[in-house]
């Protein structure tokens, strides 16, 4: 039997990158999923996956908990931003929304699904950062703040809810060949020189973060909660000589 058949999962942004990935990765291991993004995109043939089209900026989370499980083994939350701009021309705008999508889309996201994560008990969340909260790196002020939130309150959720049985960690990948970075990797000259600059001397590829992902939402991972894990090619920690 799989570790994760009849297991309940919600996966936020699952129509593209890390959280397609994630969604596949749990389907295969037997695992009911529930999908949400802003389109529709999120769409698998398989009879064990429902997806609701769903704003996470939007305060009016009612469609959201009518489209929510009795029960949820687990949260993975996959929305993200790159605003990547000299800190002269950062608005406060630009940080309030880099905010709103990162930390405050999970934070609803959370909430809403809450009462369906403690029936389901023990359950796992999963939250994104970036390799940039903990490596200073140019242009990155406004997401790095956010992200750098992100981690805060992923560790805060993690000692406040383990008493409730449910674990939560962080994930901090370095560039991810997603649509989001698509401006970034748009060409082979572009996806070589930020292959270089990490010890590996490739970029990420969606699949190594949803490997991650579904460990961690799976009962292999029971006795892991509060940390911040790097899938970055080595670039946080490794000066290669």
């Amino acid at each position: 039997m799989n570790l994760l058949d009849n297991r309940s999962f919600l996966v936020v942004g699952d129509s593209a990158g890390v959280g397609r990935a994630t969604v596949e990765s749990l389907l295969k291991r037997g695992a009911m999923v529930y999908g949400i993004s802003r389109s529709g995109m999120g769409q698998h043939d398989s009879d064990l996956f429902s997806h609701l089209s769903f704003d996470v900026t939007n305060n009016d989370t009612s469609d959201l908990e009518a489209f929510m499980p009795e029960q949820l083994t687990g949260l993975i939350y996959c929305p993200g931003s790159i605003t990547l701009k000299p800190f002269v021309r950062l608005t406060p705008d630009d940080f309030l929304s880099d905010f709103n999508i990162n930390l405050l889309g999970a934070v609803r996201m959370i909430q809403a699904a809450l009462p369906a994560l403690k029936k389901g008990k023990p359950a796992s969340i999963v939250l994104f950062s970036t390799v940039a909260s903990q490596v200073g790196m140019n242009f990155h002020a406004s997401i790095s703040a956010a992200k750098s939130a992100v981690e805060g309150l992923g560790v805060s959720l993690a000692a406040e809810f383990a008493g409730l049985d449910i674990r939560v960690n962080v994930i901090a990948p370095s560039i991810t060949q997603t649509p989001l970075a698509g401006q970034l990797l748009s060409t082979e000259e572009k996806v070589k020189a930020s292959a270089n600059r990490h010890p590996l001397k490739r970029i990420g590829q969606p699949s190594d973060m949803a490997a991650l992902a579904a460990f961690l939402l799976s009962p292999e991972s029971a006795w892991i909660t509060g940390q911040v894990i790097s899938v970055d090619g080595g670039l946080s920690s490794l000066k290669p000589l």
